[in-house]
């Protein structure tokens, strides 16, 4: 029987012990030592790096069960095997999944022994091979003990064996990151579930470490509802404390959460889902006879929450960066495209053509670090893959002449993440660098990296977290200085989230801002989307501000990016409501086009009283005097509220 067939088996016998074994009550059954309660294959943990040339995927075999404890009585254990591994019948690897104290072994399996001296690679059976071909998917860091590399090829075939060993040592070098694990789950500070589709059936399983270490464990076939119900009844994830202080403040699991890919209609924007994606019928509609866009707001709107079929990105980003104009005709475009064509070689010709002293400053200050930086950018996307890439000798172009052309800002590490999803959209040199230009001038989230710059966005977020997420904000408050600079969302900041979120999720953040709908700082509530729905670890461990990094820093490439843009929206729409908005918010409010309060509706101001400069507000708010209770408080009274206009 292979093992699929039999690690089933004892699954279905011993998940109606499960309730009876976590109760803990005398009358129930006791409980085998190596009892499995769950078995699932094909999940996988994605690396925050895929290596470069490895295959997209790479799957594995995960298991529950119990154990026994001295302490808790008994415990889950969380193992999982990489199906490379298992297909090669690695003992050491299947006594993770398969204890020896377990009722399914029986006796060390010789199938991997009678393979290897017959001189015959081991060949799955159909139910292995249906399980490991079912899906194949990226999995992520875990360190992995001595591989078994006793394969055979066929020596009449150079170029076969050649290719068939490389590619066995990419499975060598991945199992490296991705190999064998296992954990104690009593021992473990949370466990959350994050459902990802609709039925709830697929998704992402965190476990978190008390020393904030995570394994994301990805089901994307299903299977984690079944996961969700094991964990709903057992003990230590029901329970927050046992009887014995000492042992729950060092054993049990602290936090279990379940996370539903669908927000209340309390917290979802009222016109969400009434939108689909631009594409290439959708556009053209847009367009009139002279290819100009007409009702601009409207094609805004629908790109706020439909995004843009990846076919027509190319001809629509350059609008939305302002490289072309809606009002434009298509011969003027076409015009406009080789004036900046001419404007660009001149750009190029003046970098080319330094002194050697200016070329030795240029390269001190700019060239070495773009040097550096284009060579490891985006290299998993095929566009920019392998040696000697034109289109990677592009992006450095671009970048060197982006310097030449705005000497100011120059280059800054990040630049490259920033170039390179444009490039590989528009597909040509000269329209990426304007484009580009447009997007640093334009794109309030990506402009110079200056402190100052960095310390408006963070005052803006600290505001809003005040409003919408009172407790997060309290917790940033009880850290003191540290806990205000939120460290953690620098880099959501300046690199657009695209370190955070897979290409697709991260462009189609992009495209949310980019079209400046209501406000030009939508990657603000983008931000608070992700405290919002991710930062519940934070406040009920009270994490530090060093943990706090490495709560979401774990977390990257490992959330859901629709349900934090469907979250942004509700939050946007919920900002638009508020009876009153606090002047330090003012500038959110002002935006290059239609503003944020069209239809009429105008709030009121609350001044804060935080101008050291200037004794009144400057944007019309005063400060009444405080009231002879507060005053006795030593604290300030109720501020006065007047109604500010905004306009265009």
């Amino acid at each position: 029987m292979s093992l699929g067939r039999l690690l089933r088996r004892a699954s279905s016998k011993a998940s109606d012990l499960l309730t009876l074994n976590s109760s803990g009550s005398s009358g129930s059954p006791s409980v085998l030592d190596g009892e499995i309660i769950y078995s699932k294959n094909n999940v996988c943990v994605h690396p925050l790096q895929v290596l470069q040339g490895l295959g997209e995927h790479h799957p594995g075999y995960l298991c529950l069960y119990m154990e026994k404890d001295e302490l808790l009585g008994t415990t889950l254990i969380l193992a999982w095997v990489p199906n490379s591994r298992i297909q090669r019948q690695d003992e050491e690897a299947l006594r993770y999944i398969t204890p020896e104290s377990s009722p399914v072994r029986k006796a060390p399996s010789k199938r991997g022994r009678h393979a290897q001296g017959s001189g015959e690679p081991h060949q799955p059976s159909p139910v292995e091979q249906r399980e490991t071909c079912d899906n194949h998917m990226t999995c992520s860091t875990s360190s992995t003990s001595s591989l078994d590399t006793n394969l055979q090829f066929p020596e009449n075939s150079g170029q076969l064996q050649n290719s068939k060993w490389d590619e066995q040592q990419k499975v060598f070098a991945l199992e490296q990151i991705c190999g064998v694990f296992r954990v104690d789950l009593g021992q473990m500070r949370s466990l959350r579930l994050f459902f990802s589709d609709e039925a709830c059936t697929s998704g992402q399983l965190v476990v978190a470490s008390r020393e904030s270490q995570y394994k994301v464990f990805h089901f994307h076939h299903g299977g984690l509802d079944k996961l969700s119900e094991v964990f709903q009844q057992w003990k230590h994830c029901t329970e927050t404390h046992l009887k014995d202080q000492q042992v729950s403040n060092e054993k049990t699991c602290m936090q279990f959460s379940i996370r539903r890919p669908k927000l209340p209609s309390s917290e979802t924007h009222p016109e969400e889902n009434m939108y689909k994606k631009l594409d290439v019928s959708t556009w053209l509609n847009h367009l009139n006879e002279s290819g100009q866009v007409e009702e601009e707001y409207k094609l805004r709107k629908a790109i706020f929450f439909g995004g843009i079929d990846v076919s027509i990105r190319g001809e629509v980003w350059p609008f939305l960066l302002r490289y072309y104009s809606h009002e434009s005709t298509s011969e003027e475009r076409e015009a406009l495209r080789a004036q900046k064509r001419r404007e660009y070689s001149e750009i190029q010709q003046k970098r080319l053509s330094m002194t050697p002293e200016e070329q030795r400053e240029f390269w001190r200050h700019v060239q070495f670090t773009v040097d550096k930086d284009v060579v490891r950018t985006d290299r998993s996307n095929q566009f920019f893959r392998g040696e000697d890439n034109p289109n990677v000798e592009s992006m450095r172009r671009i970048l060197l002449n982006y310097a030449v052309y705005n000497p100011t800002i120059g280059y800054s590490q990040g630049m490259s993440d920033l170039v390179a999803p444009i490039l590989a959209e528009v597909l040509d040199e000269s329209d990426t660098f304007w484009c580009f230009v447009g997007l640093m001038q334009n794109t309030i989230f990506v402009s110079s990296p200056r402190d100052e710059d960095m310390e408006k966005q963070l005052l803006y977020l600290r505001e809003l977290l005040r409003l919408t997420h009172l407790r997060f904000y309290q917790h940033l408050v009880s850290l003191g200085e540290d806990g205000l600079q939120m460290l953690f969302c620098h880099r959501w900041i300046l690199l657009c989230f695209k370190r955070e979120f897979p290409d697709a999720e991260a462009l189609r953040m992009w495209e949310a801002c980019w079209a400046h709908y209501q406000t030009d700082y939508f990657h603000l509530f983008i931000c608070v989307a992700i405290v919002v729905i991710y930062g519940d670890d934070v406040i009920e461990q009270q994490l530090a501000t060093d943990q706090m990094l490495l709560h979401f820093g774990n977390l990257a490439m490992h959330m859901n990016g629709e349900l934090v843009l469907r979250k942004a929206r509700s939050l946007l729409y919920q900002f638009r409501l508020l009876p009153r908005i606090p002047c330090s918010l003012h500038d959110l409010c002002k935006l290059c086009g239609t503003g944020m309060w069209d239809s009429g509706y105008i709030p009121a101001v609350e001044c804060t009283g935080h101008h050291p400069e200037s004794e009144s507000c400057p944007y019309g708010g005063t400060v009444e005097a405080p009231s002879p209770k507060s005053a006795s408080e030593g604290k300030k009274g109720p501020k006065t509220r007047e109604v500010f206009s905004f306009r265009k």
